[in-house]
């Protein structure tokens, strides 16, 4: 009989309908609330994506799993609360006849969101500070989550977790992972033996992460979008053409990147695309087909590594009168030196038109944070000129080395995207695609520690409030060391030296400015973002290493946005 392996996870979730994603240990047929889906097979594994439609707006459905009609899930003892779906409710005054979950048809929010979980134990030395011993990762703040869920009802649970990359580290995988690789790769073969070499050690990554009795719940229970950053695939993944070179002629590498986009592809990407997205998807409808759709696969991951118009990872979630654009900062870029690119002008065409509407709050999510610490950001723009030849061509060797040692390839790295994005913003929060909504928030992670900015535009003041909400780790935090170095570059000192360097280099300026709401936080950590009408509320919540016997959060920063008209 067929067994559950991995799963279930609540995926996309609307009003009306739900996409449910599992891994099983063999072919079968996939039951969830009547709805069944055929399990798919790629290279040996057996998946199934369950779309579940005309469910009642604003409810709470408990569910269960079948798999050829024996239930497989819940497992028998679980401690956990049901697993449910919690469908959106639509604003009342568009829809009279339905019912609202909150009562008033505002279109309440609560979106949690960060990202770096690496899979390790939870105990000793693991919870321990990296500081006391290097396997130390301290307690995981989704873990920390799901321990004040299980004493919470349903209605006080996030609506839906946002998780902005390093969902897995190719490059640092847990124990049992790096056991596995010691047993099937001979000695020398492939990458490094602590990394993963191809899909068959990405399979066990996955496994080993979402196998977490407590993740495996909050998986099922609480809808997620996901969206890969570098970890995800290798460390530093597509900084610069020169690194990208370097790594296409290891003789490991096609293997490896086919491997980690094939992954992707089936346990991320395919859980973001809505119902009628699924139907229209070629390669999804190809695959669920095939008997074994290995090679289909390989050969999509293969074009997409190679191609960046072969594939579009960037989505759109609307959660009533919010809206989230997750952007692929990653995947997606041009990095021609001289014009470079966070993202293609095929996918800026794709976000111009998702920007256009009339909501109250636009969110874009995006791995790597918009608005960095001043320091950081003028050092990384006046590295960008330096490689492209504003001081000459040994500058520009010297400057390509900095760009990867020091990781020195975000949003102002790709100085004319960074540029770009600001005028998109402030004409979207002038009210030039639609009614001016009341916030524009920036959610990103990457960097390590966690913060707030609001930005400013040297035009004068726009009618959306404009921010950058930052948060991770989820369970990788900084060493002392690197604590303080990153603090440098958020004081005025480091800002000045190279705001300096940045325009000797011939950088022009982009017209914004930002502040930060507080000192930044290097924690495990997991944010979340409430939306109520048209005032927002963030929350950061960090995890203390002492408590790794009941882990526990504890709040570090809350603030409440409203729109300019009542704030003023």
């Amino acid at each position: 009989m067929p067994d559950l392996l991995l799963g279930p996870l609540l995926r996309y979730v609307s009003d009306t309908e739900a996409t449910i994603w599992v891994e099983t240990d063999d072919a079968c047929t996939v039951t969830i609330l009547g709805a069944t889906a055929p399990s798919f097979c790629v290279a040996g594994h057996h998946y199934a994506l369950v779309v579940l439609e005309g469910l009642a707006p604003g409810s709470t459905l408990a569910y269960t799993v079948e798999l050829d009609g024996r239930p497989v899930w819940p497992e028998a003892g679980d401690p956990y609360p049901p697993c449910v779906i919690r469908t959106h409710a639509p604003d009342r005054s568009e829809h009279p006849d339905r019912l609202v979950r909150d009562g008033d048809g505002h279109g309440r929010l609560s979106l949690a969101f960060g990202s770096c979980r690496v899979s390790v134990p939870h105990d000793h030395p693991y919870s321990m500070r990296k500081d006391d011993d290097d396997r130390g990762r301290e307690v995981d703040a989704l873990l920390a989550l799901v321990e004040r869920m299980r004493h919470q009802p349903p209605s006080a649970w996030p609506d839906a977790l946002l998780l902005l990359g390093d969902q897995v580290y190719a490059d640092e995988v847990s124990p049992a992972v790096a056991e596995l690789i010691e047993k099937r790769r001979p000695e020398g073969e492939g990458p490094p033996r602590e990394e993963v070499g191809d899909f068959e050690e990405y399979t066990a990554l996955y496994r080993e992460s979402w196998s977490d009795p407590a993740l495996r719940w909050l998986l099922s229970t609480v809808s997620t979008a996901m969206i890969f950053d570098d970890h995800d695939v290798h460390d530093d993944w597509n900084t610069s053409q020169a690194w990208v070179a370097a790594m296409r002629a290891k003789p490991w590498w096609e293997e490896r990147i086919v491997g980690a986009y094939m992954s992707y592809w089936v346990h991320q990407h395919l859980g973001n695309l809505s119902p009628a997205e699924l139907r229209e998807n070629t390669a999804f409808c190809d695959i669920v087909a095939l008997g074994d759709a290995e090679a289909l696969l390989r050969e999509l991951s293969r074009n997409a590594a190679r191609e960046v118009a072969a594939a579009r990872w960037s989505f759109r979630r609307d959660f009533g009168r919010t809206r989230l654009l997750v952007l692929d900062s990653r995947a997606g870029r041009v990095l021609t030196p001289g014009r470079r690119q966070m993202l293609s002008d095929g996918e800026w065409d794709w976000i111009e038109e998702q920007v256009a509407g009339d909501y109250d709050h636009l969110l874009i999510g995006t791995s790597l944070p918009f608005l960095l610490a001043p320091g950081t950001h003028h050092l990384e723009a006046w590295n960008e000129a330096v490689c492209d030849g504003a001081w000459g061509p040994r500058a520009a060797v010297l400057g390509e080395k900095l760009r990867q040692g020091l990781d020195l390839e975000h949003w102002p790295a790709f100085h004319g995207c960074f540029t770009r994005m600001v005028a998109l913003v402030e004409a979207v929060a002038r009210g030039e695609y639609g009614p001016a909504p009341a916030t524009i928030v920036f959610l990103s992670g990457d960097v390590h520690h966690a913060y707030l900015a609001e930005a400013r535009f040297d035009s004068g003041p726009v009618e959306s409030r404009v921010l950058q909400a930052t948060c991770s780790p989820v369970r990788n935090p900084l060493d002392a060391r690197e604590r303080r170095a990153l603090r440098t570059a958020f004081g005025r000192p480091m800002a000045a030296v190279t705001r300096r360097m940045a325009r000797a280099a011939g950088v022009v300026p982009a017209p914004i400015r930002w502040v930060f709401a507080a000192e930044p936080t290097f924690d495990n950590q997991v944010a979340e973002l409430r939306t109520d009408g048209r005032t927002a509320h963030l929350l950061i919540e960090k995890t203390e290493p002492e408590d790794w016997r009941a882990p526990e959060l504890h709040e570090s920063l809350s603030l409440t946005f409203t729109p300019r008209a009542a704030a003023s």
